[in-house]
């Protein structure tokens, strides 16, 4: 008999000195899943390098269907209609921000557009010359800087947000179509339609920032010279939940991106506990991809928040009523390795609404009570929007965030190659130094690395120079 046909037999057990024949092993019960409920869709963790065809196996028992998974990090994304399919999975390996939005009901919804209303578009320029007008940009030295270089064309810098309009005429020759995609399902989408701008123009205005150039308008960004990736990952409800940031972290990773601009922080929190129940899987799953992206030489940069608050003395999330401690964090900007960026007024002072605590860099990104004079522009920096490929003004720390990964791609430009590590560095050590004013009493630290402005106001000139 075969060793195959030996192990095929049925088991012979001896029980009190007698031979009995095992009975066969009884089928496992049919899997009842709901049919009918409203799915939602999850981040599950596993063990990274674990087989396509294991996790579509436990997924199928469990009720779930798998959106995507990415075996490097051990992350699946996956649709469930079943109520229970968070605890089937495990509560620490399982998350899905759509049904703890639904679950709250209106709450997060109005918590998270009082935070980000500040962020709409304040005013539309009028046609004409609109150079006068980018104070932001005088102020980090961008015009200087594009005097000795604009960038490379072979540095691609991600935009991490709602779309960028392709068509806007100072967008047009930087969005590299072949490099953008839509990642709000959680499984990236080549088609045009997944990564242009819907609802919001928020990312149409990250990106001139960033890399936009009109020598018809006079609008010029820090690095027109880069390409830019638009990765949606914005919902047509404002929401970025998990999925859709652990897409984008690792489509920049797979497609050779220098740079990520982030200005967001992952809904519904603000705050993920890596301890938490169902937190826990959502703060695992970004961070494996972020340090994915990492690895694979992408420098992150983030947006501080909006909620004038030091991060790092945060006891309640102002989202979700749950308990804030130290092992708890915004999202992406918690991550090691993620640059974070305050914001500065006209003046040169934290904005009011800037959160603050743990900053990398400051950069500009307005203040209503910091009014430039007449001419020199709005309060709130000037940049591309989707309203017929005209210009307008928004406030933010997702408009000082885009500065800094700007003069960031500058410098990838100039250092090819070189690791993130290296590129972060030298943005902050090339920066100008922002000292804690008498009164800015909340403000602490020596003047090279403080809670305010980190190591100082980005410098595109010295970038470059």
């Amino acid at each position: 008999m075969s060793r195959l046909r030996r192990m095929a037999a049925p088991l012979v057990l001896a029980v009190g000195g007698g031979l009995f024949a095992a009975a066969p092993a009884a089928e496992a019960a049919p899997v009842t899943c709901d049919t009918t409920s409203t799915p939602y869709t999850y981040v599950v963790t596993y063990q990274p390098g674990t087989r396509a065809s294991a996790v579509d196996k436990e997924l199928a028992a469990k009720c779930g269907t798998k959106v995507a998974y990415y075996a490097e990090i051990g992350v699946a994304i996956a649709s469930s209609r079943n109520a229970d399919f968070q605890q089937k999975i495990g509560v620490y390996r399982a998350y899905s921000g759509g049904k703890d939005v639904a679950s709250q009901g209106g709450a997060a919804a109005r918590s998270l557009g009082a935070v980000r209303t500040l962020e709409d578009t304040r005013s539309v320029a009028a046609a004409g010359d609109l150079s006068a007008q980018q104070w932001d940009m005088k102020a980090i030295h961008a015009p200087e800087a594009n005097k000795i270089s604009q960038g490379s064309s072979s540095v691609t810098v991600g935009v991490l947000d709602s779309g960028i309009d392709a068509t806007h005429p100072a967008l047009r020759n930087a969005v590299s179509a072949s490099s953008s995609a839509g990642c709000v399902s959680g499984a990236p989408d080549l088609t045009p339609a997944s990564w242009a701008p819907t609802t919001s123009d928020h990312g149409t205005h990250v990106a001139g920032t960033i890399a936009g150039k009109d020598p018809a308008a006079g609008f010029t960004g820090i690095a027109p010279g880069v390409r830019l990736a638009s990765v949606k990952v914005v919902n047509d409800d404002g929401y970025i939940f998990p999925e859709s940031a652990v897409c984008g972290f690792v489509w920049a990773a797979k497609h050779g991106f220098q740079v990520t601009n982030n200005s967001y922080y992952i809904d519904p929190g603000m705050f993920f506990c890596s301890r938490e129940p169902g937190d826990a899987a959502a703060y695992e799953a970004v961070r494996r991809a972020i340090e994915f992206s990492t690895h694979h030489g992408v420098l992150n940069v983030s947006a501080a928040g909006n909620s004038g608050f030091d991060t790092r003395t945060q006891t309640t999330d102002p989202n979700r009523p749950h308990p804030v401690d130290s092992t708890c964090g915004i999202l992406p900007k918690a991550i090691d390795g993620v640059v974070t960026v305050s914001s500065v007024g006209y003046a040169g002072t934290k904005s009011s609404f800037s959160n603050y605590g743990s900053i990398d860099v400051t950069a500009p990104g307005g203040d209503f009570s910091q009014t430039p004079p007449d001419g020199a522009g709005p309060a709130c920096p000037l940049s591309t929007t989707v309203f017929g490929g005209l210009y307008g003004s928004k406030c933010g720390t997702s408009m000082a965030s885009p500065h800094a990964a700007g003069v960031a791609a500058l410098l990838a430009s100039k250092f090819r190659g070189a690791p993130p590590s290296f590129i972060a560095r030298l943005l902050e050590g090339e920066a100008d130094v922002v000292k804690c004013a008498s009164t800015e009493t909340e403000c602490t630290g020596p003047a090279k690395n403080n809670s305010y402005y980190g190591h100082g106001l980005v410098n595109a000139l010295d970038a470059v120079r």
